[in-house]
């Protein structure tokens, strides 16, 4: 009986998808946990043993550059050993299908890049990134080992992590973009996301109020499930694929 639900849930969202113009897609740290992506956060407030105040605040960096970099090197390391899952490459694959789409993401681990996604709004940034806290120069670092203290090349100033940390604003122009998408789309697919972290989850609201279906993948109810016109439980990873198959 559930398979049969979500078989016709699955029916119902290719249907949206397959009428729709344009595309956009808003993703959270569940696409990546199917790769082994730590999401950090757990119950207790704390990431890999870390609070959030200590390693993801401007003052936290103000007041210890070192423990901040110790942390995010990290997690640049356990990224060498991740892929994208079937679930990044059914976007990937479904933006290839579509004339005008957007992928919104709150992740930044860069694998729906690695995936072949290409028309990507990263809104909390990127950890292959660092950003000079003098000259404000952006570098894509990939993956290679960092100093504990990374210093910039061209200035000698201390480098950053290029990630939006607690207490800053979103990118203006990332947002504006990420926002214009959302509210010009016919549909807009939210996957691996509680949709309680602001301001990414207001996109939802205004999918809705400008008239766009939304459609929700998840492993379970979310703060937008209320909002969706189809609701789909279950892994990403073998949701995405199976709707894109749909769409013929």
């Amino acid at each position: 009986m559930v398979k049969l639900a979500i078989e016709t849930e699955l029916d119902r969202a290719a249907a949206f998808a397959r009428e729709a113009e344009r595309i956009a897609v808003l993703t959270g740290a569940g696409v990546s946990a199917e790769s082994g992506v730590p999401t950090f956060r757990d119950a207790g407030g704390l990431w890999e043993g870390y609070a959030i105040e200590d390693v993801a605040t401007p003052a936290a960096f103000a007041r210890d550059p070192r423990l901040v970099w110790r942390f995010y090197n990290l997690r640049r390391d356990n990224l060498r050993s991740v892929r994208p899952n079937a679930g990044h490459f059914a976007l990937a694959e479904l933006e290839n299908r579509c004339a005008h789409f957007a992928l919104v993401t709150q992740n930044v681990d860069g694998l729906h890049r690695q995936a072949g996604s290409r028309t990507i709004h990263e809104l909390h940034g990127n950890l292959t990134r660092t950003r000079c806290t003098g000259c404000e120069r952006i570098e894509d670092r990939g993956l290679e080992p960092l100093d504990d203290v990374p210093h910039c090349t061209h200035c000698g100033a201390l480098l950053r992590p290029d990630i939006v940390w607690f207490n800053e604003m979103l990118p203006a122009g990332i947002w504006e973009s990420a926002e214009t998408a959302v509210a010009e789309c016919d549909v807009l697919l939210v996957v691996g996301t509680s949709a309680i972290v602001h301001p990414a989850a207001g996109l939802i609201h205004t999918a809705k109020q400008f008239g766009g279906r939304v459609i929700e993948c998840n492993l379970e109810p979310t703060a937008a499930s209320s909002l969706a016109d189809v609701v789909l439980l279950g892994k990403s990873g073998e949701l995405l694929p199976r709707l894109v198959n749909k769409l013929g």
